[in-house]
């Protein structure tokens, strides 16, 4: 699964696609494990009370954050740095039983990570040919995640992101990537209209959302630009 997301640039995207104003950080155009980017939530105290009619969807907030969750039981700030890279994904189909993820899926923590495109590894010619993978029609995409808050000893603070993945065995695209004889992982890609109701759904019905990105709505390209494989620094 892949460990190389492209990010959104700073514009009219955020608010036209996902309803929120521009960040007001700038982040990597390449987001790596343990990299700051930004993921999408329904701000807290505008979360709807169960069962109660509610005339507008909550508002929503960018916030800026480390990829790679770090849980609220981590002991240090250098527990947290060896932990972390190793949980940048939650499999959909274990977390609510995987102890990293659980609380942060119990409380429902669940955010939109915008995205342009992820990358994958093409191994079929015998090598890694890095590929990138987006919408076909170029727009942005809304990864499903779990975020989480942890404080440490000292008073430190980290605000943190993972992305829920899929089983791709069986997708017509994405089982042509990654390791030979691994299995294969997909984020979670949800459709335009189900961002609302993924921030905010009861628990019981958030596993819905956990459904395959259709193969005739992805585009996939090899990366032939050097820039491309590496992350360069922040946009222009």
């Amino acid at each position: 699964m892949s460990t190389h997301y492209e990010t959104l640039s700073p514009t009219n995207a955020y608010r036209d696609t996902f309803g929120v104003a521009l960040p007001l950080e700038t982040t990597e155009r390449h987001m790596w494990p343990r990299k700051i980017g930004h993921f999408i939530r329904a701000v807290p105290s505008a979360l709807p009370v169960p069962d109660a009619a509610a005339d507008t969807a909550p508002e929503r907030e960018v916030v800026a954050a480390q990829w790679g969750l770090v849980p609220h039981w981590v002991k240090s700030a250098s527990d947290a740095k060896l932990r972390s890279p190793k949980l940048i994904h939650a499999k959909a189909e274990t977390v609510s039983t995987t102890r990293a993820f659980h609380d942060a899926w119990i409380k429902g923590q669940r955010c939109i990570v915008p995205m342009a495109a992820f990358f994958e590894d093409d191994w079929r010619a015998g090598k890694a040919l890095p590929t990138r993978i987006s919408r076909i029609d170029g727009q942005p995409m809304g990864a499903a995640g779990l975020w989480a808050s942890w404080t440490g000893p000292e008073g430190e603070s980290i605000v943190s992101f993972t992305l829920l993945t899929l089983n791709a065995n069986n997708h017509a695209l994405l089982r042509r990537y990654q390791q030979p004889g691994s299995e294969k992982r997909m984020p979670v890609i949800l459709n335009e209209g189900a961002y609302g109701a993924w921030l905010t759904v009861r628990i019981e019905k958030a596993k819905e959302f956990m459904r395959q990105y259709p193969a005739n709505w992805l585009a996939a390209n090899p990366v032939e630009n050097k820039a491309d494989k590496v992350p360069k620094g922040l946009f222009d």
